[in-house]
C-alpha cells in the first residue's frame, strides 16, 4: 500500500481503498463525529451513502477521514483556488533609469513614473549608469538616489539602499500599501 501512496502528490487527498489505515476517526459529511471505526467499516457507511470517504489528516492518531462526495469536493477545492488566484496582485520590478548629471524636470519625470509605478502596487529599482570617467562621481549618483527616496517616503519605502555594481548605482523602493 505504501507504494500507492507515493503516486499521489501531498495535494490530492487519500480516498476509498487507497487510505493506507486500519482505523479511522470518521466525521460525517456536514462535519460532526461519528467516533473511531474499522476501515472497512468506514468504507461501507460512504457506500451506503453513496458517498466517497476521504482522508483528511494522517498526523493524527488515528488518522481523521471524512465522508464527503469527492466530485464535488474537489470542485469546490478548484473554484476557491482560482478565485484567490484572480484575486492576487503579482508585484512586478519596473526601472526608472537615470543619470547622475538629470535635469530637473527630466528628474520630475522620472519621479512621476516611479510614482505611478508605486501606486499600482509594483517595486521600482531606480537605477544610475556612468559612462567612462563619469564613475567618479558615484557619491552624486548616491546622493540623487537618496533625495529620490526622500520625494517618494510618502508612497514608498526603501527596500535596498543605494548600492553600487560596477558601472550603475542602483536602488530598490517598495510601495507602503503592497504589503498589507
Amino acid at each position: 500500500m505504501n507504494n500507492q501512496n507515493k503516486k499521489f502528490s501531498r495535494n490530492s487527498p487519500i480516498i476509498n481503498d487507497l487510505i493506507p489505515f486500519s482505523m479511522v476517526r470518521l466525521l460525517s459529511s456536514d462535519g460532526e463525529q461519528l467516533g473511531i471505526f474499522n476501515i472497512a467499516e468506514a468504507k461501507n457507511l460512504a457506500r451506503e451513502q453513496q458517498l466517497d470517504l476521504v482522508l483528511i489528516s494522517d498526523k493524527s492518531a488515528p488518522p481523521v477521514c471524512k465522508i464527503i462526495d469527492y466530485g464535488k469536493y474537489k470542485f469546490s477545492q478548484e473554484k476557491k483556488a482560482k478565485e484567490a488566484r484572480k484575486k492576487q496582485h503579482t508585484t512586478t520590478l519596473k526601472e526608472v533609469k537615470m543619470r547622475y548629471n538629470i535635469e530637473a524636470h527630466d528628474y520630475k519625470v522620472r519621479l512621476n513614473q516611479a510614482t505611478r509605478f508605486l501606486q499600482a502596487g509594483d517595486k521600482v529599482k531606480a537605477t544610475i549608469t556612468f559612462r567612462g570617467r563619469e564613475i567618479q562621481h558615484s557619491e552624486l549618483a548616491i546622493e540623487l538616489l537618496k533625495k529620490m527616496a526622500l520625494d517618494l517616503s510618502e508612497v514608498a519605502e526603501v527596500q535596498q539602499h543605494p548600492l553600487k555594481e560596477g558601472r550603475t548605482v542602483l536602488m530598490i523602493l517598495l510601495s507602503k500599501n503592497s504589503h498589507k
